[in-house]
């Protein structure tokens, strides 16, 4: 089975982003839930360890990160492009600047203390303190660091301001009157902030914004059915790994084909997943693995944000 198996949540930022870009694409995917906080024994089955979210599946392929899922979903449907042909580099690098800059902007306006007392309202205090514990958990050892909030807040009307600048002069996306993936990347932090009443007052005074965020939302979310993890592990166990081309690429870390390395995000969410290198190229880095559960899989890595290392 080749089919498209998102695994996600509902209230996941980066998760939203994905679901949007399948809706875009027009197409057809499975989705499977998983929990918010580790741990998360259905999905490290398929990724060795890489914990974050969301997580595509396509048989035994398993890709990590948005940025390799765009991507990987270019080549299931080319058209319409989320990397518009001439403008791919500016498509990329503004894309990398939402996921990151203003993704983290978004997590620090959210986590304000009116923004958790919203977000939280109701749950248990053993499930904030877990999830916070977890959060906490998740930037460590990386080279990302929590943004405090009132810098968030000081600086969010330059991100802001000049968005709607741009939006309100130039187009209806941010590269002209097509969407690309810079979109929905820029899209997901603000979905964020939108979604929670308590601090949804950052987009006010903002139209252009607002009505580009309606345009984005409009293309929903693709059509998708259910799927239980058992089932996606199945699948993954099943099947067999895609093929990979001989590219001739030369490995910038001096690393073999067939070698045993570890794979990891350099700023949050580091765990190292190891596994055989069986594929490099300027984008992407594959390993594959043995998982007692899944069977033989191989997990893909955008070059762009993760290291690797000799096992």
């Amino acid at each position: 089975m080749t089919d498209l198996i998102l695994h996600h949540y509902p209230q996941s930022p980066f998760a939203e982003k994905a679901r949007l870009m399948l809706g875009y694409k027009g197409l057809a995917w499975h989705s499977v839930m998983i929990p918010a906080v580790m741990p998360k024994p259905d999905l490290t089955a398929l990724t060795g360890g890489y914990r974050r979210t969301p997580v595509l599946q396509v048989g035994a392929d398993i890709f990590c990160d948005t940025a390799l899922i765009a991507r990987r979903l270019e080549r299931e449907k080319a058209t319409p492009a989320l990397f518009p042909e001439g403008k791919e580099a500016a498509a990329a690098g503004l894309a990398q600047f939402a996921d990151q800059v203003l993704f983290q902007h978004a997590v620090a306006i959210n986590f304000q203390p009116k923004g958790l007392a919203a977000r939280f309202a109701g749950a248990p205090e053993a499930m904030v303190q877990g999830f916070m514990a977890d959060r906490k958990a998740l930037f460590s050892g990386g080279s990302a660091s929590r943004l405090d909030s009132a810098v968030a807040l000081s600086q969010w009307p330059a991100l802001i301001g000049r968005l709607e600048t741009q939006l309100d002069r130039d187009g209806e996306f941010l590269l002209g009157d097509t969407p690309s993936v810079a979109d929905f990347a820029y899209y997901h932090p603000l979905w964020f902030v939108a979604n929670n009443a308590a601090v949804a007052d950052a987009l006010e005074g903002y139209p252009a914004v607002k009505a580009w965020m309606t345009r984005v939302a409009d293309f929903g979310h693709g059509s998708f059915t259910a799927l239980d993890a058992a089932a996606a592990i199945s699948i993954a166990r099943d099947a067999t790994p895609e093929s990979l081309p001989a590219t001739g690429f030369v490995s910038p870390g001096g690393f073999a084909i067939g070698q045993q390395v570890n794979v990891s995000a350099v700023d949050y969410g580091t765990d190292e997943v190891a596994g055989k290198l069986v594929f490099e190229d300027a984008e992407e880095v594959v390993i594959a693995r043995e998982d007692e559960r899944a069977g033989l899989v191989q997990v893909h890595f955008p070059r762009f944000g993760f290291k690797i290392s000799a096992a």
